[in-house]
């Protein structure tokens, strides 16, 4: 079930060709389905039951795709400004710790629970079809990751790692911290700029969703991606 060294390697690549393949969904063209994006799907699903009418859904899923955005961003950049974004991006698996500061004080994923959320908030403006595979397809690989991730840490940590494990849940955030704090400082401006795309993509929802154009959005995340790659190659190297 966990993801070998070259996918971990290769998992911003991996992710990149499912997102791309999410908002293409080529298997239409052969099974003829409709073409229409999952916000106008879901949109039009309470207006055909008469719950709400179809402008006042289109507002619903708007907000909530600005939600998904804004919940992944937040989660990143928190988790991000104590891992140290070098760490997050680096190509190979780091352990030279116990991370157990800011939000891995309530899980220990967070950066794979934000990544999910702006899964969500993407799959708004893929067909369903390409929603439905993208969703199942980034949690599969995840939870590949997650694995792999576990049982690196805990080859390389011992009992203190598998102690963090008994008190902290792996995915879904406990209210309350299950650790006591530890020294770390975090580095919230570094942070932000490692997860630029993220907030890219919020910005898209936030300021281009009233156009009700998903397109219009599609492109704004797009030039996010594009920015968020400069900012990369310039980000110092820890």
């Amino acid at each position: 079930m966990k993801a070998t060294a070259l996918e971990f390697r290769l998992r911003f690549l991996l992710g990149v060709i499912i997102y791309l393949l999410g908002f293409i969904a080529p298997w239409n063209i052969f099974l003829h389905l409709d073409s229409i994006r999952t916000w106008q799907f879901l949109a039009a699903w309470p207006a055909r039951s008469g719950w709400l009418g179809f402008s006042a859904a289109t507002i619903a899923v708007l907000i909530l795709g600005i939600l998904f955005a804004l919940l992944g961003a937040v989660l990143r950049t928190w988790a991000s400004a104590y891992l140290d974004p070098s760490i997050v991006k680096a190509g190979t698996m780091h352990g030279d710790n116990v991370m157990a500061d800011g939000p891995y004080r309530h899980l220990r994923n967070p950066l794979y629970l934000g990544t999910f959320f702006h899964t969500f908030a993407l799959a708004l403006l893929m067909p369903p079809s390409g929603a439905i595979f993208c969703i199942l397809a980034i949690a599969f690989i995840q939870l590949r990751l997650i694995h792999a991730e576990e049982s690196f840490l805990t080859a390389k940590l011992g009992e203190p790692y598998l102690a963090y494990c008994a008190r902290v849940p792996r995915v879904f955030p406990s209210l309350t911290p299950r650790v006591p704090a530890s020294a770390t400082k975090p580095t919230w401006l570094k942070a932000f700029f490692a997860e630029i795309y993220m907030w890219g993509v919020v910005v898209s929802f936030a300021a281009l969703g009233w156009r009700y154009n998903s397109v219009l959005i599609i492109k704004g995340v797009l030039i996010s991606l594009g920015i968020s790659l400069i900012i990369r190659a310039f980000l110092p190297k820890r």
